[in-house]
């Protein structure tokens, strides 16, 4: 197992300027990164039976990562969501998904989530297994992870996932709205 794949695995929770993935070793990605707001986007999408669907992002999201250079699973992702920042470009969808129906922003001010294990599955690539909790409720979910790069102390991260709604309580408008929400992430961290 090579040491930059272990840098990638390090971080399979939830990206960077210059570099390539395959030029990150371990020793140089090991530490602790703040997700930054610049660069970082966490983007969803929910299927519509006879297409269309919706599509939006969370404007609002903090997190950290840090990868243990000498043992790749005891390294931590943890990712938090403020869904009152939720954004479909459609303000009464947005009002919608901030009502008691799907996230009850009123009561639920964050979803949290936080790495449990991280499994390597290719060159520079890696699983995060998770528990994600929502509304009161928490689930184990996987996240796909690729390390796109690492330069001046930054690193970046693509992120992929599907979750059920129905596991949150949130599944409101099923069949018509597939209960899976896939998820579309990219994340650049900062070490400090």
């Amino acid at each position: 197992m090579s040491l930059r794949v272990l840098g990638v695995a390090a971080f399979l929770a939830l990206d960077l300027i210059g570099g390539t993935a395959s030029a990150v070793a371990l020793s140089d990605a090991a530490g602790r990164y703040a997700i930054s707001s610049s660069g970082s986007s966490i983007r969803f999408a929910i299927g519509k039976i006879g297409g269309g669907g919706l599509n939006g992002a969370f404007g609002q999201f903090k997190g950290t990562i840090r990868i243990d250079g000498g043992d790749i699973a005891r390294s931590k992702v943890d990712i938090t969501i403020y869904p009152d920042s939720v954004g479909t470009g459609q303000s009464r969808i947005d009002a919608f998904l901030k009502s008691d129906a799907v996230f009850d922003v009123a009561n639920s001010s964050q979803i949290v989530f936080r790495s449990t294990s991280v499994q390597r599955t290719g060159e520079n690539s890696a699983v995060v297994t998770g528990q994600l909790t929502a509304r009161g409720h928490t689930s184990s979910e996987k996240f796909a992870v690729e390390l796109q790069g690492m330069k001046g102390g930054q690193i970046r991260f693509h992120v992929s996932g599907k979750v059920l709604r129905s596991r949150y309580q949130m599944d409101v408008g099923t069949p018509i709205y597939s209960n899976i929400v896939a998820f579309d992430m990219q994340f650049t961290g900062r070490r400090g």
